[in-house]
């Protein structure tokens, strides 16, 4: 089986981003239980436009669970989620609203790139110019003919990253956007959700890579066992300890929720 690379991704492309302020991501009272466990408790931030809120926490801390209920694959317990004050499917076209990456896997194998998008787009009644363009911010165009099954995990991880952009959304909702990505796609994804949160539209995303988080967020909660234990300012969280931010974040939050 193939595994061809993408090629390297322009930073140029973020010119592509339009101002366009979008609504807030609200997050409040969250509770669920999977299995008999309690993986979230009482769970309450928020993610605010012209900002990138990084949301951090160990494996199993209920992240991926917080953002699959904020997007509707997850029902909660108890609690609210909103995006400018409503759920995301009741938006006429989600697509528009929200851009969302939870799983690359989650794709057709048989299907091409460019079909996946073309399915998503015509379901949002976006025009076809819609993909091209998403398929060239990503820097697939030369591969968007070839079936998912045949792509490596960066390729794959890359039109994921198409399906969440091409709507031109308001909102990004980004689960660990940079695995699989070399270190030209990590800069070229860095610059753009940059020039997403600079022109006034919410990104939530979350990540293990603490140096990145230091360099793109605005904004850092961290989940412990399913429940909020900082809320804050990268700055804030960070504290006096400026002269290396990748460090200082990760001594403070290894201190916070420990070293595992």
């Amino acid at each position: 089986m193939s595994t061809a690379t993408a090629p390297a991704v322009k930073p140029e492309t973020t010119e592509r981003v339009s101002v366009r302020t979008g609504p807030a991501i609200d997050v409040a009272g969250a509770a669920k239980t999977i299995d008999g466990i309690r993986v979230l408790h009482d769970v309450s931030f928020s993610a605010r436009p012209g900002q990138i809120t990084a949301l951090l926490g160990p494996n199993g801390a209920g992240k991926s669970t917080v953002l699959r209920g904020i997007v509707g694959l997850a029902r909660l317990d108890s609690g609210t989620v909103r995006i400018g004050g409503r759920a995301l499917a009741d938006w006429e076209r989600p697509l528009l609203t929200a851009g969302v990456l939870l799983d690359p896997d989650a794709v057709e194998p048989r299907r091409s790139a460019r079909d996946h998008l073309r399915i998503l787009a015509a379901a949002n009644g976006l025009p076809k110019p819609a993909v091209e363009r998403a398929l060239s911010l990503v820097g697939i165009a030369e591969l968007a003919d070839r079936r998912v099954a045949q792509m490596s995990l960066g390729t794959r991880q890359r039109l994921s990253l198409a399906g969440a952009f091409v709507g031109e959304p308001q909102v990004l909702i980004l689960d660990e956007p940079h695995n699989g990505l070399d270190a030209s796609a990590i800069r070229w994804l860095r610059n753009t959700l940059r020039a997403y949160a600079a022109a006034g539209r919410t990104v939530l995303l979350s990540s293990h890579l603490l140096g990145e988080v230091a360099r793109l967020a605005d904004r850092i909660v961290v989940i412990d066992d399913g429940r909020v234990v900082a809320d804050t300012t990268v700055d804030g969280f960070i504290g006096d300890e400026t002269a290396d931010p990748a460090a200082a974040l990760e001594d403070r939050y290894l201190a916070l929720v420990g070293d595992r």
